[in-house]
């Protein structure tokens, strides 16, 4: 089949540089401190961009870094315009992106513009009179009553993303503000067209003129309210607020914004550059996550969706529940199979700053499988259908920490949402039980660990103050560090370099391939599937079990030529149907 037959097809295997990218995430709090003031920088990233450039990506993707009061680790930001100044200055920002670009790396930004900081001078003119002309910048509502103590009710019963109302009462003004998120992070009004091209200018238009390749969006499908700001449905009756996305999320105007963006975003580059544009959306149906990513839309390039990263949770992130392999497979096959023969566009990710350490989550981290399971869950990323995104300290295999006591937790999602259910349950009930148990295994602070240089104790090369931000996971004198690693040719590091050189080689079949098909889909230690690009049929099989595990091959086809796995083929069989525990291979079936 001719490369024109496929695409007329499947347009979405036209080729593009953001298709075929592997991106690298940095959060610059935790990735390498310059100055040792404890806190990872900007220059910091700089003097490993050679590290990262080693492993064979294409671009980086840095978290927020500009000016905040960082009650949210940056996604409170007080000026879109400014670093800051804990992490660095302006002109380090942009010597980083002309060095990543001569390195050959593509440059992304975070974009954070369902909110801002309640720090902003925005905000702070806006709360500050019922007339000001930025007033309807930003949600505000009238009391929706007050109690019988003389406390103003808010306006409906829309939670927080990180425990208790959704709306905080403002003294002066005698109106409530919506905040989705933590308090000082007050939710833009974007029914206001004067406050939606005032963000565009600030956030957007000022990073592109210096250079940027595009944006992580976070929230992007927030950014439209239902406008009778109905109570949400009660689904967690033990909770006094609830989740407010009925009402806010994917809501009626959602599209027409991020087109409206979308066309900004091309009028304001002068080069010509092709601009990657990835929104972070919780929940949609495939319709209209393909209607974001479709190429005919102009609205965004791919979404992270978050199907598979949410099994095994329960609302609100209250606790955990069991669950199979097969609603694994599901979940993760739903990320992306909607890209198949349409004009959209998929991302493939198993961690990211929001979500813990894979190996921990899907894989096995005790010490006598966290390596080669590691080495598994790369197998079936680089394998899937989409943009790869690697996250710092994935590379390495990193797991979650074990067991701290809450008091160590940082994450302010952790912080409100405990301090919801001890006032609610008591702290030493069962309900607060549950929720720090399952910390354990999805709290985001897994990710945001500082990353281990070396094996150096106190602080890993990380820094050398007194103390970093945020405490080390314990597993750094163990061999899970960079230095260590990059020595050893049998590290999950250099499995990854391998693996992402290989999906290049095979671009075709690992990045574009299609007509994804699960192979034994109820079998509960292997996933296996299919996928196509021409001629070619990729066969994929993976053990997810410490058993040996036999699959089948497949029917009517003569020979099944191995490409690639993570046990070394020395000591494989590869005409042999059984896997070794956490083993995994690529065919070609001829």
């Amino acid at each position: 089949m001719t490369i024109d037959k496929i695409l007329s097809k499947h347009p979405e295997t036209d080729p593009k540089w953001w298709k075929e990218a592997v991106v690298y995430q940095v959060y610059p709090a935790s990735f390498k401190d310059s100055n040792n003031d404890g806190w990872g920088d900007i220059k910091g990233i700089d003097s490993k961009l050679e590290y990262i450039k080693e492993l064979g990506v294409d671009a980086i993707w840095i978290s927020p870094f500009y000016d905040s009061p960082q009650e949210d680790m940056g996604y409170d930001i007080a000026d879109y315009e400014k670093v800051w100044p804990r992490y660095g200055t302006n002109d380090d920002i942009f010597n980083l992106i002309d060095r990543a670009h001569k390195l050959g790396m593509k440059l992304v930004v975070d974009l954070v513009i369902n909110h801002c900081s309640d720090e902003h001078a925005w905000f702070k003119e806006s709360r500050s009179s019922l007339d000001n002309p930025k007033r309807d910048w930003f949600i505000w509502k009238a009391p929706k009553g007050f109690d019988s103590d003389g406390k103003p009710i808010p306006p409906n019963n829309w939670g927080s993303y990180f425990g208790g109302s959704a709306w905080q009462y403002d003294e002066k003004t005698g109106e409530f503000y919506l905040h989705l998120f933590a308090r000082g992070q007050p939710d833009f009004n974007w029914e206001s067209k004067e406050a939606r091209h005032a963000i565009y200018e600030s956030a957007v238009g000022f990073w592109l003129d210096h250079g940027v390749d595009g944006f992580r969006i976070d929230v992007a499908g927030l950014y439209s309210k239902k406008q009778d700001f109905a109570d949400a449905p009660v689904i967690s009756p033990a909770l006094e607020f609830q989740n407010a996305e009925p009402g806010s999320l994917n809501g009626p105007r959602i599209h027409e914004f991020h087109k409206e963006m979308n066309e900004f975003m091309r009028n304001r580059v002068k080069d010509n550059r092709e601009l990657i544009t990835v929104g972070e959306i919780m929940n949609a149906r495939e319709d209209v996550v393909k209607q974001y990513t479709s190429s005919k839309e102009q609205e965004l390039t791919q979404l992270f969706i978050f199907n598979h990263t949410n099994v095994g949770r329960k609302p609100g992130n209250l606790g955990v529940t069991e669950y199979k392999l097969p609603e694994v497979k599901d979940a993760i096959a739903s990320t992306f199979e909607f890209v198949n023969g349409s004009d959209c566009w998929a991302t493939i990710y198993l961690e990211n700053h929001d979500q813990p350490r894979s190996v921990t989550r899907f894989g096995d981290d005790s010490p006598e499988y966290r390596k080669i399971s590691a080495k598994l869950l790369s197998l079936l990323e680089v394998a899937l259908t989409g943009t790869l995104y690697v996250y710092q300290g994935q590379e390495l295999g990193m797991i979650n920490f074990k067991d701290w006591p809450i008091e160590k937790f940082e994450d302010v999602e952790v912080r409100g949402t405990y301090k919801v259910l001890v006032d609610k349950f008591g702290a030493d009930s069962a309900e607060v039980k549950e929720y720090v148990d399952g910390l354990n295994l999805i709290c985001r602070d897994h990710a945001r660990t500082p990353f281990p240089w070396t094996s150096e104790a106190p602080f890993a090369g990380f820094t050398n103050a007194k103390e970093p931000w945020f405490s080390l996971t314990e597993t750094f004198q163990q061999g899970i560090n960079a230095e260590d690693e990059l020595k050893d040719p049998n590290s999950v590091f250099h499995f990854w370099k391998k693996a992402i050189q290989v999906r290049k080689t095979h671009k075709d079949v690992l990045n574009y391939g299609y007509d994804f098909t699960f192979v034994d889909h109820d079998n509960e230690k292997l996933f296996a599937f299919t996928k196509k690009y021409g001629e070619k049929l990729l066969y994929v099989v993976l053990n997810f079990s410490r058993e040996e595990t036999e699959f089948n091959f497949l029917e009517g086809h003569e020979t099944h030529d191995y490409i690639f796995g993570n046990y070394p083929e020395a000591e494989v069989d590869t005409s042999s149907n059984k896997l070794k525990p956490w083993e995994g291979r690529y065919y070609f079936a001829n």
